[in-house]
Parts: structure tokens; sequence; C-alpha cells
């Protein structure tokens, strides 16, 4: 079995190629197939283990992503996501490959916020705001730079500190770029074209009066029943509101589960899935309108990933030989 480190897919693994891969499979889903996401408590909060399996039937490849959540961990320097990918050709049974699976789930995950961008953003969005600086944050910087043509990002995260970090961190990869800290997250909604947020918080992030015509919102922090970051006030006023997994929202997404439960915002009202947004590739959108794009996260994105990491390296390696 071959085993890949975080550094050696960070070398060969790209947001481009992660965005491509996931388009990819999204167009042929009918090969694939995924069992519901297992998720353990193991403490507190956020702490937990995840076991996110998925096979691609067409390709005879099958992956199981093993994921830990330990919020605590950055106080004693360790990365608070740990994940590692085991793939499995599923016609001999043989488990091929171990990919270190941290990185790859950041990506996917970077990777889904710049394909809803790229569809459900103005073409002119100059201005992104990201609330929340963690170990999620700096691929949806990625992605959303991937999509658009950004020339401003904002940053807001509780510990002010951690944002002038983050930003110092951009700033190493994108001298040019133009990068505030804001302490007051209504200064970053009422600016941002694009509000991205990946947080783990239990309470909405930012007010949904706040935020401006023709903005649109990635949520990718909360995944649990008890989180919710995205305000659900402002689904009403969106003009679509697509989901990365339908299914998968409406057990796992908190601030949708109750705007539901509450008719803020019913289930049925949702544009659609990503595949449905991949499939037709645009929608129709107003310079004016709002639009919002919540994901929790499914097995076949991280089977996109990771089968597309893992073929990459294997073209590499025989370039190389």
């Amino acid at each position: 079995m071959k085993v890949y480190d975080e550094a050696t897919i960070i070398e060969n693994y790209k947001m481009s190629h992660a965005v491509q891969d996931i388009k990819a499979l999204l167009k042929e889903l009918e090969h694939v197939t995924q069992t519901e996401r297992l998720v353990i408590s193991t403490g507190e909060g956020a702490q937990s283990m995840l076991y996110m399996p998925s096979i691609h039937l067409k390709k005879q490849l099958g992956m199981i992503k093993i994921t830990s959540i330990t919020p605590k961990n950055p106080a004693v320097n360790r990365p608070t996501t740990q994940g590692n990918i085991i793939i499995t050709n599923i016609d001999t049974g043989e488990h091929v490959a171990s990919l270190d699976g941290s990185y790859l789930t950041r990506l996917r995950t970077g990777a889904l916020s710049a394909i809803a961008t790229e569809y459900m953003s103005r073409q002119n969005a100059k201005t992104l705001g990201l609330i929340g600086t963690g170990g999620m944050a700096y691929e949806q910087f990625l992605g959303n730079m991937e999509a658009r043509s950004i020339d401003h990002v904002i940053l807001y995260n509780r510990t002010t500190d951690k944002a002038e970090q983050f930003k110092s961190k951009i700033h190493d990869q994108y001298p040019d770029l133009n990068i505030t800290v804001v302490e007051n997250v209504s200064d970053l909604v009422k600016q941002s074209d694009i509000i991205n947020c990946q947080t783990q918080s239990t309470e909405a992030v930012f007010n949904a009066d706040d935020v401006q015509k023709g903005t649109h919102i990635n949520g990718i922090g909360s995944y649990r029943p008890d989180m919710r970051e995205i305000d659900y006030q402002i689904l009403p006023d969106a003009s679509h509101v697509v989901f990365d997994d339908i299914e998968g929202v409406k057990v796992e997404a908190g601030e949708f589960i109750e705007a539901n439960e509450k008719d803020i915002y019913p289930f049925e009202n949702v544009y659609g899935d990503l595949k449905a947004l991949v499939d037709t590739e645009t929608i129709e959108r107003s310079d004016d309108a709002i639009t919002v794009f919540k994901s929790v996260g499914a097995a076949y994105f991280d089977l996109a990933v990771a089968l597309g990491a893992y073929e990459q390296l294997q073209s590499n390696e025989s370039k190389n030989t």
C-alpha cells in the first residue's frame, strides 16, 4: 500500500485540481454510492470522530475517510482537524493507498465554496469577507480566489490576534492583495461582495440586517444540528439557496433545520444541490440578488478529491521514473 503524507499531496494536488475533479464527479454521480456519515461525539462541543465511506463503481475504487475534530488542540500546537483516507480497489479488495486527509478535507471544502462562488456570486465581486480564521479558512480563501478576481479581503475572528496572524499568512503569498482585519463583524458584512463563514458556532455569526444587496454567502462551518453560523433570517430574502447535499443539510445544518421548523425557510424552497448547479452551470440572478450556499460535506466529495489526488500522484510518479 502506498502511503502519501500531507507535504507530498500539497506539492502535487492543488485547488484547481479539486474544483475540476468535484465537477467531474458530480456529472457522473450515478456511478457513485455512499452511506450516511457517522459522527460520534468524543467530548464537549465540536469534539468528535467522523467516518465517511464512498465508492466509485465505474472506477472500481472506494475510500473511507476517518476524521477527528479536537477543538482544544491548537492550545498545544496540534491541528484541530486530522484525517486519513484509505483507498481500496473494490475489484480485488486490496487497500492500495493511504493519504493524509487533513489537507484534502480542507481543499475539498474550499473547492465546494469555489464552485458555489463561481456560479452564484456576481461576476464583478471583488471583496471577500472571511468570518473565522481557523483551520479551514485558508483553503476557503484559495477557493474564492480561484473563482473570482478578488482584490480586497476582510477578516474577522473572535480573537483579533488570530486574524492578524492569518493576514500575515495570506500576505506572504499574495503581497499585492489588500487585506483588512476588523474588530466588528458588522463592518465586514456591510462591505463584502462574498461572505464566507467557517466557524463551529452555535449561534449566528452575523446579522442578516447587515447583508447588502448583491451579496453571496458561503456557510461551511456548522455541520451538526446544534450548530448555527448563518443568520437564517436572510434566507427569505435570497433569490437562490443551494446545498452541497440536500439530505445531509436536512439532518446536519442547525440553522436550516431551525428555519424549516419555524417555517421561516422550508426545505422545499431550496433551489437545488451542487449537482444541479454544476449541471446547469449558471443561475439567473440580478446584481441586487442575495444568494446562499450551505455545505455540510458528503463522502462523495471526499471521494472526488481522494481519487483525484491518488491519480495525480500516480501520474507524477510515472513521469519521474
